[in-house]
């Protein structure tokens, strides 16, 4: 199975933006979800394949009645949206106010998105964007069925000490304490740094150190590039050589290492061929 959840603490945007990088250049198929119980940004900011709007009732919205019957993993595609550009997502919520809709059914969400690897019909991976996540978070009863949890952060002081608590927080939730998360690893907690890419090196060991001092049981796993340029190519705002900027190359470089490290536990052929051109999304 292969489900990623992306999520971040208050103060730290940047996870729609992260999650679609990875998205655009995961190496195997894979699938989009926008599980944020906020409510999503996509159907604001990106094109259907077809060139006009994405329907905000498909998606998170029109997944919830068919969940209260049985989710089986095949069907999370009845529900799709291909974005210009191809990449496919399961468009989120309108606001908070339709979580209601969901209710008891995020650990039924969980399974579907971590047994679609195993579809004998159509398997993917599933990238979650949950958003901003605190301890009542609905979206966090995903996360013990995901086979790694990023914490999204920027590198200002309050955020670092704001993933590191978070870290810690979840490390007790998944695994009862930072001992049991590092000792079961699954799923594994990890750590991406927004960040300008001639420091990068210099923070992850810095957070790194944090990070272990607090026996969070999670580590760094990569760094984004702190590149608007590229997030507003991404989001479709602006043109420009896309591939070529240093948010998609960044992502490669995390996509890469994840694969390098985790990829044996997750091959599973996947149809469709690799995700290898990046893909026009959004950016939160």
């Amino acid at each position: 199975m292969a489900l990623i959840a992306l999520a971040a603490d208050k103060g730290s945007p940047g996870v729609t933006t992260a999650a679609v990088a990875l998205a655009a250049v995961w190496p195997r198929r894979v699938l989009l979800a926008e599980t944020d119980p906020a409510g999503g940004d996509l159907v604001y900011r990106s094109a259907a394949a077809h060139g006009g709007p994405l329907n905000p009732n498909t998606g998170m919205l029109s997944i919830a009645a068919t969940a209260r019957r049985g989710l089986v993993p095949d069907q999370l595609w009845d529900h799709v949206q291909p974005l210009s550009g191809g990449l496919e997502v399961l468009v989120g919520l309108g606001n908070a106010e339709q979580a209601a809709g969901l209710a008891g059914l995020w650990p039924t969400l969980g399974r579907a998105f971590a047994q679609l690897a195993d579809s004998p019909h159509a398997p993917a991976d599933v990238i979650a964007d949950c958003g901003r996540i605190s301890g009542d978070t609905p979206a966090v009863e995903m996360f013990s069925q995901a086979a790694l949890v990023l914490l999204i952060s920027r590198t200002e002081p309050e955020a670092i000490a704001r993933v590191r608590d978070r870290a810690a927080a979840l490390s007790a939730k998944l695994h009862g304490g930072a001992r049991g998360a590092a000792a079961l690893g699954t799923p594994l907690i990890g750590v991406v740094l927004i960040t300008d890419p001639g420091e990068s090196g210099k923070l992850v060991h810095q957070v790194n150190d944090m990070l272990v001092a607090a026996q969070t049981g999670a580590r760094v796993v990569g760094t984004i590039a702190e590149d608007q340029a590229g997030a507003d190519q991404l989001a479709g705002r602006k043109r420009g050589r896309l591939d070529k900027s240093l948010l998609i190359r960044s992502a490669r470089k995390v996509t890469s290492d994840l694969y390098q490290q985790f990829g044996a536990a997750w091959a599973v052929p996947a149809a469709g061929g690799p995700n290898g051109q990046p893909t026009a999304g959004a950016g939160r």
